[in-house]
Formats: C-alpha cells, sequence, structure tokens
C-alpha cells in the first residue's frame, strides 16, 4: 500500500509539471516524503519487482547509477542558469512566501511543513535549512529571491 500511494504521489506531483529533478527528499504530496521515497526506489532497484521497475521506468525512474548521471547534469544546469525557474525552488519560496504573510516572520522550525493551496507540501524549515548551508551553490536570482523575503543570510 505504502508503494502505491508514493508512486500515486509522484504521478502527481509529475503530471502538475514537476521534473524528477524538482522531487528531491523533503518534497512530499499529502504527508508523503515524495523525494526521499524516489532516492530510495533507485538505490533499492534490484529488490523491486518487474512491475514495480516497469512503472517507474514510464515516469524516467532509473536505478541509482543513471539517476546519480542526471543528478550531476542538473546540478551543473541549474547552476548555469536553470536556477529560480526551477519548481522545487519556486515552491520552497512560495511555501515561505506564504508562510511569512501569516506568521509576520522568517524564523521557521527545522520540522515546520507548510502546506499548499495546490495540496503540496513543502518541508520548509528542511528547505530553509539545506539552502542556506548549500548557499554557494545558489545562482543569483535565487539568493535575491530569498533576500526579498527577508532572509539577511541570502
Amino acid at each position: 500500500m505504502d508503494w502505491q500511494r508514493c508512486y500515486t504521489g509522484l504521478t502527481a506531483l509529475l503530471n502538475a509539471g514537476n521534473t524528477l529533478e524538482d522531487v528531491q527528499p523533503g518534497v512530499t504530496y499529502r504527508g508523503d516524503d515524495i523525494g526521499r521515497w524516489v532516492l530510495r526506489q533507485t538505490r533499492d532497484w534490484t529488490q523491486l519487482n518487474a512491475e514495480q521497475r516497469r512503472r517507474l521506468e514510464e515516469l524516467g525512474v532509473r536505478p541509482r547509477a543513471a539517476a546519480q548521471g542526471r543528478k550531476g547534469a542538473a546540478r551543473g544546469e541549474l547552476k548555469a542558469g536553470a536556477g529560480k525557474g526551477s519548481q522545487a525552488f519556486q515552491r520552497g519560496v512560495e511555501a515561505l512566501r506564504q508562510y511569512i504573510a501569516r506568521e509576520g516572520k522568517t524564523t521557521v522550525g527545522r520540522q515546520h511543513v507548510e502546506e499548499l493551496p495546490d495540496g503540496t507540501s513543502v518541508r520548509l524549515g528542511v528547505f530553509l535549512s539545506n539552502h542556506k548551508n548549500r548557499r554557494d551553490r545558489l545562482t543569483e536570482d535565487q539568493l535575491t529571491a530569498l533576500a526579498n523575503l527577508g532572509l539577511d543570510w541570502a
């Protein structure tokens, strides 16, 4: 049942216009961390049955070796200019904007999850922590977007 629920969540995220590169650990759908689930599927590929592998391949998911190659390419593309357009990043910024409008502050607990109007969830505390720790890899547009929301480290 868990596999089916997460597969359905991945399908919904992809149908909403996200790419596999957008679905990183921390990206949730109806409470399930779909990004972490995808990573686990690529890592444990040989433990999946043939039908599960076929269904994942139809969505573009590949075993870990292939996934790492794509991730390296995606990271290079992100630094080169995909930047602010990254849907995962945009979703995080949207969640932060929503949180600030409601709470009036940028301080977020690490475990805080922000529910977006489209039904997806963003682990906002994780998003902020990850981006703060990796700020040297963010594009100027991404840093500007975060700074404009009041994050002094950006």
